[in-house]
C-alpha cells in the first residue's frame, strides 16, 4: 500500500510545503496525500489561471501569502506544528531574474531564512529539505557532472540567489542542525531540469511547446543546442520525500546536499528533446530563433546523483522515453479529454519503482 512507502514515514505526520501551488510543489502535495500525511502549504496565489494546483484537486490547508512575510510563516508554524518542511518557494525562472533581480533574491534568499528561522524557533520540526537546484553550480560547461563538493557559484541572479540559499542553509546546518533534542536536522536538495504535465509556465520548454501546438504554431527555441538533465517531476520528489524520512529518523548523515538528477543518458540537447515530443504528438513542430540579444544561458549543465545512489539508494525511475512519453500523455489526456491523470501517473511511477525493488518503494 502506497502509505508505507518511505517506510511509511509519512502517514499520519506533519508535513508543510512551501510553493504548493507551484508546479513541483503541488504534485509533491498530491503524493504526499497518496501517502496519508496531513499537508499544509504556504504559497502565493498561482499566478496563471491554468495551473497544476488547482487542475489537479488539491484538497489540503493552504495559507497564501509572500514566503518573505516571516511573522506570517512563523504564525503558521506555531498553528500547525509541522514535523518535516519541504521549502520549495521561490522564484525559478532565469529570464525572469534578470528583469527583476531584487524580487529574485529577496524571494530565494530570505525566503530560506524564513523558513529556516521559523523552523529553528518550532520544536515540533525534526527535518527540513531546502529545494534549490543544479544550477548552483558554477558552471563552466564541463563535460561531466557536477557534484556536491564542486564550487557553487552563478551568473544569473537566479542561479547565484539559489546559491546563495544553499549558503545559508549550510550556515543554518552547522550553527543550530544537531538532531535528536537539539535542533532540527537540515539537508538541501538539487534537481536537474524538471519536466512533466501540468506546467503551464512561459518561457520554459515544454509549456511553450505545448501552448504552441495549441494554437496551430511551431515553436521557436532559442537555445537549440543547449544541454540540460531532463527529468521528470516525480524523479526528484521520490528524492525529496527520501531524504525527508532519513533525516526524520535522525540519520545525521543525510543532513548535507545533495543531488537528484537523471541518469547520464538524460542529458539531451533542446532540439533532440523537442524531437522525442514531436514523435509523441504530431501537432508539436518547432522552428530554430536563436537571437543575439537574448540574456546569457549556460549551453551545458549537468550533475552528478552518485551520491545519493550510494549513500541513500536513490536512483531514477524513468529513462528519457518514458519521461517524455508521460509527459506528453498528461498534456493530450488534459486537452483532448479534460482529464488529469497526475494521481494515476504518480501510482504507475510506484508501481514500475516496486517492481524494480527501488529501496523507498518495498
Amino acid at each position: 500500500m502506497e502509505k508505507y512507502l518511505f517506510g511509511g514515514i509519512y502517514k499520519k505526520r506533519r508535513v508543510l510545503v512551501t510553493g504548493h501551488t507551484g508546479f513541483k510543489g503541488s504534485w509533491l502535495c498530491k503524493w504526499l496525500e497518496i501517502l496519508g500525511a496531513k499537508v499544509v502549504g504556504y504559497a502565493l496565489k498561482p499566478v496563471m489561471d491554468q495551473n497544476h494546483f488547482d487542475q489537479s484537486g488539491l484538497k489540503i490547508e493552504s495559507y497564501f501569502d509572500d514566503i518573505g512575510e516571516y511573522s506570517k510563516i512563523k504564525w503558521v508554524f506555531s498553528k500547525f506544528q509541522p514535523e518535516i518542511v519541504f521549502h520549495l518557494a521561490a522564484q525559478p525562472l532565469v529570464l525572469e531574474s534578470y528583469d527583476n533581480p531584487l524580487n529574485t533574491f529577496n524571494t530565494n534568499i530570505m525566503g530560506s531564512v524564513n523558513i529556516l528561522e521559523a523552523s529553528r524557533h518550532t520544536d515540533s520540526v525534526k527535518a527540513i529539505v531546502i529545494v534549490t537546484t543544479d544550477k548552483v553550480y558554477k558552471n563552466n560547461d564541463c563535460i561531466y557532472g557536477y557534484r556536491e563538493t564542486d564550487v557553487i557559484g552563478g551568473h544569473d541572479p537566479y542561479s547565484s540567489s539559489k546559491a546563495c540559499a544553499e549558503l545559508v542553509t549550510e550556515s543554518y546546518r552547522k550553527s543550530y542542525s544537531k538532531g535528536g533534542q537539539g535542533g532540527p536536522l537540515i539537508a538541501s536538495a538539487r534537481a536537474g531540469n524538471v519536466i512533466g504535465g501540468g506546467d503551464w509556465t512561459e518561457n520554459r520548454i515544454i509549456p511553450d511547446a505545448i501552448n504552441a501546438a495549441i494554437n496551430n504554431q511551431k515553436l521557436a527555441i532559442r537555445n537549440p543546442n543547449s544541454v540540460r538533465p531532463w527529468q521528470h517531476v516525480l524523479e526528484p520528489l521520490s528524492g525529496y520525500l527520501l531524504l525527508g524520512q532519513h533525516l526524520y529518523q535522525n540519520n545525521f548523515l543525510a543532513a548535507e546536499s545533495w543531488n537528484f538528477g537523471p541518469a547520464s543518458d538524460s542529458n539531451l540537447d533542446v532540439n533532440s528533446l523537442v524531437k522525442l515530443m514531436g514523435q509523441e504528438w504530431e501537432k508539436i513542430s518547432w522552428e530554430i530563433n536563436m537571437n543575439p540579444g537574448t540574456e546569457y544561458e549556460s549551453k551545458t549543465l549537468m550533475v552528478d546523483s552518485s551520491k545519493a545512489n550510494s549513500l541513500i539508494g536513490w536512483k531514477p525511475v524513468w529513462d528519457l522515453k518514458k519521461t517524455v512519453k508521460y509527459t506528453v500523455d498528461w498534456y493530450r489526456k488534459y486537452l483532448e479529454e479534460n482529464k488529469v491523470i497526475t494521481d494515476q501517473q504518480i501510482r504507475n511511477y510506484i508501481t514500475e519503482a516496486k517492481t524494480n525493488n527501488f529501496t523507498w518503494a518495498t
